[in-house]
Order: structure tokens, then C-alpha cells, then sequence
């Protein structure tokens, strides 16, 4: 064993270091680990440094909270393994106030439940590519970045620095358009900041983040920040366009929740070109990504015996000389998307990661539509965010009972259908009908729709008013005695009527969903006709009712929120309507 090395206290007195010195050799190992099929590396001895010393290396890598993460988040997951296999001690930062200042793509509290979604998918992508997460620690910026100190630091370094050397620090990574919102200048400044305040050594990201990391050694010391850092940078992997893959543009990329049939189609449409490997996405996401897991890649050659290949090069020499045909590449390509793929998609289609998912991203570009009547009534026109989660990705309980492996298809299709927790705020009689009252029920989408229920004689005013309650939200809204509802209450109804009861921790707007379905909710269901037959609603609901244990159910399958299954108090054995 070698000798305990010494340093010294700053009052001068020797200490004894019990740290082991490391090789040249196991210096090197690291060093080529951490650096390794990168497009540059600015300042690397700082790295070299810190591993000779024996010390931990501290990354940080950071992504702005916005649009979901897709395919492409494989590139920086792949190099974030490499710097856990080289012991590098790795944050992650989801830097919700970029994406706020990022021309506020997204409001704070969208932010909120999309730091939350960013780590379920993180985690499951890590897990997919079989990397131990135990030294992986996550940060979120709004935790220190509305601290004084903090503020005081944006202060200083907005005296220091210029409007243009700001605009041009961020002129890769922030949209730019004729009128910037001043937001925009903030978003490298804050990320300068991110450095000295994560306490690391070195950031991560990629090559279009270079001015930023360039700026960031210009203007830190100009604040009293001298601290020498590296800053690492990965090539940017085209997108299925052959340009950027951008979470904007959903022709540019895969889904991490897209179903095997999404795959197929996407990938059969990407630009390969016979021979071109300038501009092949294909193969510069199996370079950036494959070969980074596994030693080698099967190519599925169709009529004839797999190829192997050890690495990108020859694949890349193979490909340009002709020798491999682009339908191979794109049908092994598949194959190795749904392998990465398929982890994931089963964490998202658990109940919670449903529910997690229409909260962080609700509808783009509209207003949402109230919806539908209650107790009998219509629904609601709710384009619920949950519609893009995967239609196809089942929970495991439900491909167990079918064998289908994805979804449950014994029965109607229910994800259809917008079910929320919502709360009674306000009720009334209604003024042209005995038997039906007129409630405001909170849904959490901003205010209370309208739900005109029959539920007078049933349930009394005063138990109704303030609880909370389940409804239908997507169905078409109805006119009821000149009252127009927007939603449906659902009750148990046998010896009597109850509202269906959500466990307590429920909020307004958590989504329930059965078990083995999910949630892909259609945009609005019209009542069914003679001529078109019933209605997805009209066919699921016969199969809704309580059980002997006075859970709510679909078929025997349990109707569930985040938080647990719906119940009612009593009626064992009703009929939900």
C-alpha cells in the first residue's frame, strides 16, 4: 500500500492524507472514460488535476424543464454513464427558471410537476442502459436561484456584462425573434451562476452550449468567482429531419413513451440516403448512443445471416461503400429503440406517471373547453394532456390478464374517456327543474365548470356542497332545462346514491384511470345515434360498477387516482352512472 500522502492545514500544520495516490495508468483509464466521443473538451487539465489528486470528479449536467424528453436524451444519458462508471460524482439539474425565462414556454406551475416527470424519466432512461444511479443526486434550480444571494450575484454580473455579449451567449439556445423578451438575456447569466453555486467542477452539454460555457470563464471572475472549470461538450445527433432533434417539433423525434408501432412508422420515414453518412441520423445516434452500452451491433440483414459490427467506423465504411441497405439499418434501428425504449414506457404508463403527466403538460396553443353535463347529463370538451400519454402502453397488471403484452383489450376502451377529481365549490337548485341541482365543481383547470346533476331526492344540498367528487370531463357539453353543463358527476347508484369517494391525499385535477388502460382521453364525445352506434362512453359504461369490497371498477378492474383506488361508503354491488 502506498504511503499516506501530506498537505497542510491552512494554519500551516501537516495533515496526514489517507487517501491512495492513483497510477498514471488508472489517471488515464478515467481521464479517457470522462472524455471519451465527446466534440471538445475546454480546459481538460483541470480534470486531470482533480484525478490525480485521487479526488471525486464533480459533474453537473442541467435541462431546462420545457417540452418532453425524447430519444435524443440517450446522447447525454450515455456520457452521464460514463462519468458514474469513472466515479465521478454527477448532478443534475432541472432548471425550471431557464425554462421560465427560455421566451416562458411554460408556467411555474407547470414547472413544478415537470421537474417532478423529468426524474421518472431520467431514472428509467439511466436504469434502461443498465447504469447504477447510487451516485447521481438531482437539483432544482428555483431552490437557490430565488435565494438574496443569488439575486445579489444576477445583479453584479448584469453591471459587468453587456447586452450583447449576453444576447450572443445565448444566441444557440434560446429563441431568438425580432422583439426577445428581456428574459432571454438572463437565461446564460443564471446558468453562469449554476457553476459556482452546484459547487462542481465541471459542466456538461452540448456543443451548443459553448458560448455559454465560453462566457461563463469571462464573466465569473469579473465577480470575485475564480475558480477553474472544464466544460464538456457532446456532438449534437441529428434529429429524424437530419436536423436538431427538438422536443418542438414532433416530426423531428422520438418519443420516449412512442409504442413500437410509432417507432416503425417514424423510422420508416427518416432520411437515409443510400450511401450518405454526412447526414444519417441512424448512424449518429448508434455511435453516440449503442456503442457507448454495448460492444457490439447486430445489423438484421433481411433474407440473410445478422452482421455484426465491433464499432461505428466500419459501419460507417460499410454504409458509404453501399454494403448496407437503408431498410436494414432502419428495421435494426427499430429493434434497438423499443430494447432502450420499452423500461420507460412501462414507468409511464404507471397510474401515477399518468396523472403526473396530464398536470405538467396540459394543452399548447388553446384555451381549454368546458366540458359536459352531469348526473345524466352531457361533457365536456376537455383535450386533456393525458391524451398524449401512450394509448398503447399498458400497466403490467392489465397485459398479464389479457396476454396482449400493451393494453387491455377485452373491453371498450375507457382511457377514452376524461375522468378527473374535482371539488364541489358552490351548489344550487336548478331554476327550471325540481329534480336537478346546478353545481361549480373545481377540476383544477383555473375556474369551476358548470355540471347540472339529478341528484335532488338523492343527496341531500348540504352533503354535496365542498367535497370532493369524480366526473366525466370529455363529454360533449348538454343543455338541460336551459342550463348548460359541462361535465358529469359520477355516483354509485343502488339501494341508494353516493358519490364516488377519492382517496384523501386526492387534489382537483388528478386523473383517475383504470388499471391496464392508462389515459388517451378523446378531445370531445358526441352522443351516439341509430346511424353510428353508441358512443365510447355509452359502451364502457355498463361495465362500471362497486364491488363486494366497495371499490369502483370497470370490468373487475379497479378505477384509480395517484393516490389509490375510488370507493364508495355503502352500496356494495351498484351501478356507476
Amino acid at each position: 500500500m502506498a504511503a499516506p500522502q501530506v498537505n497542510y492545514s491552512r494554519f500551516g500544520q501537516p495533515v496526514e492524507d489517507d487517501r491512495v495516490k492513483p497510477t498514471k495508468e488508472e489517471v488515464a483509464e478515467k481521464f479517457k472514460l470522462i472524455t471519451r466521443n465527446l466534440q471538445e473538451v475546454l480546459r481538460p487539465e483541470v480534470i486531470t488535476e482533480i484525478l490525480e489528486r485521487g479526488d471525486d470528479v464533480k459533474v453537473y449536467w442541467g435541462t431546462a424543464t420545457t417540452g418532453k424528453p425524447h430519444a435524443a436524451y440517450f446522447v447525454p444519458m450515455t456520457k452521464i454513464a460514463d462519468f458514474l462508471r469513472a466515479g465521478c460524482e454527477v448532478t443534475i439539474l432541472f432548471a425550471d427558471l431557464h425554462g421560465f425565462l427560455d421566451s416562458m414556454k411554460s408556467t411555474f406551475e407547470q414547472l413544478k410537476h415537470r421537474c417532478e416527470y423529468y426524474k421518472n424519466v431520467i431514472k428509467a432512461t439511466l436504469q434502461s442502459i443498465g447504469v447504477s444511479i447510487d451516485k447521481l443526486k438531482f437539483a432544482t434550480g428555483s431552490d437557490y436561484q430565488l435565494t438574496p444571494k443569488f439575486t445579489l450575484d444576477i445583479l453584479k454580473l448584469t453591471a459587468e456584462c453587456s447586452v450583447n455579449s449576453a444576447s450572443r451567449a445565448g444566441a444557440d439556445v434560446v429563441k431568438q425573434n425580432q422583439s426577445p423578451p428581456l428574459s432571454g438575456l438572463l437565461y446564460p447569466i443564471y446558468q453562469w451562476l449554476d457553476e459556482q453555486y452546484l459547487g462542481v467542477d465541471v459542466q456538461f452539454g452540448g456543443v451548443d452550449q459553448r458560448k455559454i460555457f465560453v462566457s461563463a470563464a469571462e464573466n465569473l471572475p469579473k465577480i470575485g468567482y475564480t475558480k477553474r472549470r472544464a466544460h464538456l461538450m457532446n456532438p449534437m445527433v441529428p434529429g429524424l429531419t437530419g436536423e436538431k432533434m427538438s422536443a418542438s417539433d414532433p416530426n423531428s423525434k422520438i418519443d420516449l413513451i412512442d409504442t413500437q408501432a410509432d417507432i416503425k412508422k417514424k423510422i420508416k420515414k427518416v432520411f437515409c440516403e443510400e450511401g450518405n453518412v454526412e447526414k444519417n441520423p441512424l448512424l449518429s445516434f448508434i455511435e453516440a448512443v449503442y456503442f457507448l452500452i454495448h460492444p457490439e451491433f447486430e445489423l438484421k440483414v433481411r433474407d440473410q445471416p445478422s452482421v455484426m459490427y465491433k464499432d461505428a467506423a466500419a459501419m460507417r465504411a460499410d454504409f458509404a461503400a453501399g454494403k448496407i441497405h437503408p431498410a436494414d439499418l432502419k428495421d435494426s434501428v427499430v429493434d434497438v429503440l423499443n430494447m432502450l425504449l420499452e423500461p420507460v414506457r412501462e414507468k409511464m404508463a404507471e397510474p401515477d406517471m399518468v396523472a403526473l403527466t396530464a398536470k405538467a403538460y396540459p394543452p399548447e396553443g388553446k384555451k381549454k373547453k368546458k366540458g359536459g353535463g352531469g348526473g345524466g347529463g352531457g361533457g365536456g370538451g376537455d383535450k386533456a394532456a393525458a391524451k398524449k400519454a401512450p394509448k398503447a402502453a399498458a400497466a403490467p397488471k392489465a397485459a398479464a390478464a389479457t396476454g396482449s403484452g400493451t393494453t387491455n383489450t377485452a373491453h371498450p376502451d375507457i382511457s377514452r374517456i376524461s375522468m378527473k377529481v374535482g371539488k364541489i365549490v358552490s351548489i344550487e337548485k336548478h331554476p327550471g327543474a325540481d329534480s336537478m341541482y346546478v353545481e361549480k365543481i373545481d377540476l383544477g383547470e383555473g375556474e369551476p365548470r358548470t355540471v347540472v346533476s339529478g341528484l335532488v331526492g338523492k343527496i341531500d344540498m348540504e352533503e354535496l356542497e365542498g367535497r370532493m367528487v369524480v366526473c366525466v370531463c370529455n363529454l360533449k357539453p348538454a343543455n338541460l332545462r336551459s342550463v348548460k353543463s359541462f361535465a358529469m358527476l359520477l355516483c354509485a347508484t343502488g339501494d341508494k346514491t353516493e358519490c364516488l369517494d377519492p382517496p384523501e391525499k386526492c387534489v382537483v385535477g388528478d386523473v383517475v384511470t383504470v388499471e391496464g388502460f392508462g389515459a388517451a382521453p378523446d378531445d370531445n364525445i358526441k352522443p351516439g345515434s341509430s346511424k353510428k352506434g353508441p358512443s365510447i362512453w355509452e359502451q364502457c359504461q355498463p361495465g362500471l360498477g362497486v364491488d363486494d369490497n366497495l371499490v369502483a371498477q370497470y370490468h373487475g378492474l379497479n378505477l384509480m387516482t395517484p393516490h389509490g383506488p375510488l370507493t364508495v361508503k355503502t352500496v356494495k354491488g351498484a351501478a356507476i352512472r
